[in-house]
């Protein structure tokens, strides 16, 4: 019996180790418009809900463990590298270049907030409703919650939306500028001497742009240390990803492409009224000695583990069937 009993607690222990971090080393501090984030005392990206030029939420300035930054500042500056695009890449962010016509990325329609919620139970986790509005129609409305993880060598972000037909029923169209964005520190641009490789060993703009994978990343030496990004769509999203990748320093995973990447069929996902679309997708930040390379596989491979531990979309609305594509 008592073997028995040291089986079964030995069995707890493990399972309770391997589950993703409950938020202990996570701090997320309600400000005027935005969230700040902070990983074990160190404030790494601020979530911004409400800015002046950017019509749509993102993370800011984002840093690796230490403090060494990842993505472009926001606002851009030419001391930090190009200031191209300074009101489309802000940073880390979920945005689409035609949902029923409508441009959210490039802010020619506006993504209203509506609401943001933390749990005590998970103080890694906050939830925000957005409402996404052309004139004066609500093309449709998304709950996206995001989660910050603890990691060894960084963290991960894993960002998880919903998108709803309450109103009436909307599409996402066929564009390269469609999914979840991240505009790069220069240190980690192949242009600065930066890298950028996908999950299939593929390398730079030329063999990555426009291809398949589980996941892109980039990285770059910064103070003495490599400094990565390791962006990561969930397999069970309706479609595989394209990756719309730079060499100046953008990584974009992007399932709705189809055309634009392939020269395929143009893709049309269509959200009846009164059903959903979710998406989720994974940002892990990292940093390491400039002599290691980022491990790129694990954070894909703790980023699979923490959607296991994932709750599950509010149920009021059923799911599109998954494109065979």
């Amino acid at each position: 019996m008592k073997r028995r009993i040291a089986a079964i607690l030995a069995a707890l222990l493990l399972l309770v180790a391997a589950r993703p971090s409950a938020g202990a080393d996570v701090t997320l501090e309600p400000g005027e418009g935005s969230v700040a984030i902070a990983v074990r005392g160190d404030t790494v990206a601020t979530y911004v809900y409400n800015d002046p030029v950017v019509r749509r939420p993102f993370f800011a300035n984002v840093k690796a463990p230490g403090g060494d930054p990842v993505t472009r500042p926001h606002p851009p500056t030419r001391d930090d590298g190009p200031a191209d695009h300074a009101d489309m890449h802000p940073g880390i962010w979920l945005a689409f270049g035609d949902i029923s016509g409508f441009d959210f990325w490039r802010n020619k329609a506006a993504v209203a907030h509506a609401g943001v919620s933390f749990d005590e139970r998970r103080p890694d986790t906050f939830t925000v409703e957005n409402r996404y509005v052309a004139g004066d129609r609500t093309v449709c409305r998304e709950t996206a919650r995001h989660t910050v993880v603890p990691r060894p060598d960084g963290y991960l972000i894993a960002c998880d939306s919903t998108f709803r037909a309450d109103d009436a029923a909307f599409a996402f169209g066929d564009q390269e500028e469609m999914g979840l964005g991240v505009r790069l520190a220069a240190p980690l641009a192949v242009k600065s001497g930066g890298r950028l490789f996908d999950g299939e060993g593929r390398n730079k703009e030329a063999g990555v742009w426009g291809k398949q994978a589980d996941w892109c990343a980039a990285d770059g030496e910064v103070r003495g240390r490599r400094v990565g990004v390791v962006v990561i769509p969930d397999p069970q999203n309706f479609r595989r990803s394209w990756f719309h990748a730079r060499d100046y320093g953008l990584i974009v995973a992007n399932p709705f492409g189809r055309k634009a990447f392939s020269g395929g069929e143009a893709s049309r996902v269509v959200v009846k009224k009164g059903e959903s679309l979710r998406l989720r997708f994974g940002v892990a930040v990292c940093a390491t000695d400039k002599a290691r390379e980022i491990d790129a596989r694990g954070h894909y491979a703790a980023y699979l583990e923490t959607l296991k531990h994932s709750p599950p979309p509010a149920p009021r609305f059923p799911a599109p069937a998954r494109s065979p594509d």
